[in-house]
């Protein structure tokens, strides 16, 4: 049985759960988990299915019959193939912290993607990359370069046919035209102190006013610096017995974690942008325990 995942949203409106299940009922599909919200704020209904075509047919023939039979209606729905590994794009600087957790995650099963290639403005990681038997890229990024420089990067991206673009620790800044050509396709991650800690050194700032919680935010990247739609968050609790150092091997294991939740969510399709936010839904049932029995 061919395992897939169809994702819906659209205006509030009522019978659309009705009409979605009837659908797969009819096409014979069975449903092994649903889930749906309704954002009011924003006028949008919101669902996620995974199922099985007990009757054998594709991701395309149902794609096909779900349009001919919402004919126009408005919803935006898409199918997906379960097991269909995204392609992703790593781009990193020089702190290797999530770079490393990503490469570890994947090696053993637990995040499963397809890394097509890292993408780096210095070499320290070209040696870790090319024994995981990844492509690695060395662009040099300089304010007279950035145009250049960005458009090398993005024919990578087209050329390894990338779905995804991941900046695990990437400290150059995007030019608003990638911001928006791969507009919720590029995740982030960065420490929770923006806007209270900017600038260098965010873990001195915060060791110095004596914070008693560190963490950090994944989000969708926008043209608006480190304000997109969050897709991930999370903490841990300091006391005034650390030190600086302490508050970055912390923030540094949370960064981590926090990324990997992050696209962990992008890839199974269990988050949607909604304005300014994200709806994000919960795992399916054995969605970690399939990967970890990969």
């Amino acid at each position: 049985m061919s395992q897939l995942i169809l994702t819906v949203s659209c205006p509030v409106r009522t019978g659309i759960v009705a009409t979605i299940s009837t659908f797969l009922a009819k096409a014979g599909c069975n449903i092994h988990d649903s889930s749906q919200f309704t954002d009011l704020q924003n006028d949008r209904f919101f669902m996620r299915l995974s199922f099985a075509s007990e009757a054998g047919k594709t991701r395309e023939e149902l794609d096909q019959e779900f349009r001919a039979a919402t004919q126009g209606s408005d919803m935006v729905h898409a199918f997906h193939n379960a097991g269909e590994k995204m392609k992703v794009v790593i781009m990193v600087s020089r702190f290797g912290h999530c770079l490393n957790d990503l490469l570890y995650r994947w090696r053993i099963g637990a995040l499963p993607i397809d890394i097509v290639a890292v993408i780096s403005n210095h070499m320290d990681y070209q040696k870790v990359v090319v024994n995981h038997d990844i492509p690695f890229h060395c662009i040099k990024v300089t304010k007279a370069n950035k145009t250049e420089a960005e458009a090398e990067q993005m024919r990578i991206v087209r050329d390894a046919g990338a779905d995804l673009i991941v900046l695990a620790r990437y400290m150059q800044v995007l030019s608003d035209e990638i911001c928006q050509k791969m507009s919720g396709r590029i995740i982030n991650i960065h420490h929770s102190f923006l806007p209270s800690f900017k600038g260098a050194n965010p873990y001195k700032q915060a060791f110095d006013r004596g914070v008693k919680l560190i963490g950090a935010t994944s989000h969708y990247v926008t043209a608006d610096l480190d304000e997109g739609p969050i897709i991930e968050q999370d903490t841990v609790r300091v006391t005034h017995a650390q030190s600086a150092g302490d508050y970055v091997s912390l923030g540094r294991d949370v960064e981590s974690q926090v990324l990997a939740r992050a696209i962990h969510a992008h890839i199974h399709r269990r988050v949607f942008i909604s304005g300014d936010k994200t709806v994000v839904f919960p795992a399916s049932p054995n969605e970690y325990a399939s990967e970890r029995m990969g």
